[in-house]
């Protein structure tokens, strides 16, 4: 059965084989946020120790495992083969929510601990989910689907999250474990549905290049004929990721400040148009085959959401919008720079330049010192500018952002339009 299923898919019209593929990896990765993000809804008023606010240190203890695991993933998940994928994912979210069952049975501020080692596997998840969709024809289509499940289910979990509290009176402290537990079935059944994705096809890896693992020699030679652009990519994606950390795990917070503190329904609402947004616009990009066409496109892309982001926040703070707005708007061109990072704009990089590589050596590279960003970002609120609230200083953010992201994007499209011209006489370049 499972044969035919892979078979049939390897056969049947694109349109079918994108919609199953785009199901299997955005409820597995939706899957996935039910283990990481429901805690971040709580905000464990009162307690503190050794001076720093409680919900600060679970914060930076994931986000610290969080980043530990993206560097782990440089080598592991460029290096994974297409063998045991499925079993690895489930493995490492099991591993997941026995921490979680450890925050909940240990006494604060112990438990805290438990919370970095909840991070600790999960960083890889993105990485082996994503490695099912790429050097596709229709990457862009399959690489939305799934970037969308993370803005979509940070809000949903946050939501399930904050009901299990409300409805069934459970703790802060058992709320995580608890909607974990919730999301074990479907996991299972959208591991089994990514376990049946065919590999890409003959026309698929004319289109977009054969992807293969890579090893540290084979990854070093990448990064010396591309440094001084993916050193610009990956400045700009820290400060994305940055912000988009601060304004996932402070929503509550945020929404507390702004008057919609009793509205739990409130971090779902704002998500889903931004989540349909990004979805349309991301998937059009299949439309365009120059790949090298598309790289700078994914570049504007980027750009014009990181302006948005300072714009929008330059519109609220004059009364021209209300908070609701802001915080979608906000969302929308935090996601348009964002997602392009985690799934087409690298499968383009790869194409455009014709380098048998794969996306997540990639993807982690960014990634990892993405959230050393994050991690920097709470210690500098905490230490270095404490007394500012939450929505004060996500204001600031997104100025910095703006300012900053938005000049090292141009140049990294400068970089990379001038390295096109270069290398578009060369042949297939092959790792190492």
């Amino acid at each position: 059965m499972n044969n035919a299923i892979t078979q049939w898919l390897s056969k049947t019209k694109l349109p079918y084989f994108t919609i199953f593929a785009v199901l299997a990896a955005f409820c597995t990765y939706s899957c996935m946020y039910a283990f990481r993000k429901p805690f971040a809804v709580a905000t464990f008023e009162g307690l503190s120790f050794w001076g720093i606010d409680y919900k600060i240190l679970l914060i930076v203890a994931q986000v610290i495992g969080y980043t530990l695991s993206k560097f782990l993933g440089i080598k592991i998940v460029s290096e994974a083969g297409k063998n045991s994928r499925g079993m690895s994912i489930l493995l490492l979210i099991g591993l997941s929510e026995l921490a979680l069952l450890g925050f909940a049975l240990t006494p604060q501020p112990y438990n805290i601990v438990f919370l970095f080692l909840n991070g600790l596997p999960l960083g890889m998840v993105w990485g082996l989910v994503f490695s099912y969709l790429e050097g596709r024809r229709v990457t862009e289509i399959l690489g939305a689907g799934l970037s969308v499940s993370f803005i979509f289910s940070s809000g949903f979990v946050k939501t399930i999250g904050a009901l299990v509290m409300q409805q069934w009176s459970v703790s802060p402290f058992w709320m995580p474990f608890i909607t974990g537990l919730l999301f074990v079935p479907p996991l299972f059944l959208a591991v089994w549905m990514l376990e049946r994705i065919p590999p890409p096809s003959v026309d698929d890896e004319k289109q977009r290049t054969i992807r293969q693992p890579m090893n540290g020699k084979e990854r070093w030679a990448l990064i010396q004929n591309f440094a001084p652009g993916l050193i610009l990519l990956i400045v700009v994606y820290a400060l994305l990721t940055a912000f988009r950390d601060f304004r996932d795990n402070f929503a509550a917070e945020i929404w507390q400040a702004v008057g919609y503190g009793d509205s739990p329904e409130i971090f779902t609402a704002t998500e889903i148009p931004i989540s349909l947004v990004i979805l349309v616009m991301m998937s059009l990009l299949f439309l365009i085959k120059d790949n090298a066409k598309a790289l700078m496109i994914n570049h504007w892309i980027i750009f014009a959401g990181i302006i948005l982001v300072g714009a929008s926040t330059m519109a609220y703070q004059s009364g021209v919008i209300n908070p609701a707005i802001w915080m979608i708007l906000t969302g929308l061109g935090l996601y348009m720079g964002y997602v392009p990072f985690n799934s087409i704009f690298f499968d383009r990089f790869i194409a455009a330049f014709r380098y048998v590589s794969n996306v997540g050596f990639l993807i982690y590279l960014a990634d990892a010192f993405g959230y050393l960003g994050s991690v920097g970002i709470m210690f500098y609120k905490n230490f270095g500018d404490a007394q500012m609230s939450w929505l004060n200083f996500f204001v600031s953010a997104s100025y910095v952002m703006a300012i900053v992201g938005a000049a090292f994007t141009l140049l990294s499209m400068y970089y990379f339009s001038q390295k096109l011209k270069v290398w578009e006489k060369k042949e297939v370049i092959t790792v190492g």
